[in-house]
């Protein structure tokens, strides 16, 4: 199947928004509610993997978040992207984990960075802050020095395990090849 064939079958059958095309590559924007029925019928038309999935914070904006969706067709080398913008008031998404299971992951770290939860996800749990931490450090109106936590002092009473080891670029005026931790000795 070809790209702009897969593109008119998601046209006739979603209500899309806009289309954009820019370099290439075609991105719909479609209705937050489109989510799961829009990526499945994705699947269906040849798109078998889901390269990623990320969120954008348009702060200052309504709606303020977006979910963009990467897939790509490996037998036809088609990629198209999906996006669908997601209001304050209603952070909760469809999950695409029926669909594809590596959204697991990517759902989760969209979760634990942006705050927007999706329904009907097998774990949806924090997977790189700590489960209680109260913000979510990647949006907009989080400040640049982070904000004071609860998380107990003994986290941070020993040397980091890979301080000064073999895997630590090290700083200086050197190149970047000489600086890699892949071209350094431990002395």
């Amino acid at each position: 199947m070809t790209l702009s064939d897969a593109i008119a079958s998601l046209e006739g059958k979603f209500n899309i928004l806009r289309k954009t095309e820019f370099r290439g590559e075609t991105t719909l924007t479609i209705e937050r509610a489109d989510i799961l029925p829009a990526c499945q019928h994705a699947r269906s038309l040849g798109f078998d993997t889901l390269v990623d999935v990320s969120s954008v914070d348009n702060f200052g904006e309504e709606p303020r978040f977006e979910m963009v969706y990467e897939l790509y067709s490996l037998d036809d080398n088609h990629h198209l992207r999906l996006k669908a913008s997601v209001s304050e008031d209603e952070l909760e998404v469809a999950s695409v984990v029926p669909v594809w299971s590596t959204a697991n992951w990517h759902e989760r770290e969209v979760y634990d960075m942006m705050g927007i939860k999706f329904t009907n996800h097998p774990d949806l749990r924090r997977i790189l802050m700590w489960e209680g931490y109260p913000y979510f450090p990647l949006r907009k109106d989080f400040p640049l020095a982070g904000r004071p936590s609860e998380m107990p002092d003994v986290a941070f009473t020993k040397v980091a395990p890979l301080e000064g080891g073999p895997f630590v670029t090290v700083p200086g005026s050197a190149p970047s090849k000489d600086r890699e931790p892949r071209s350094r000795r431990v002395e």
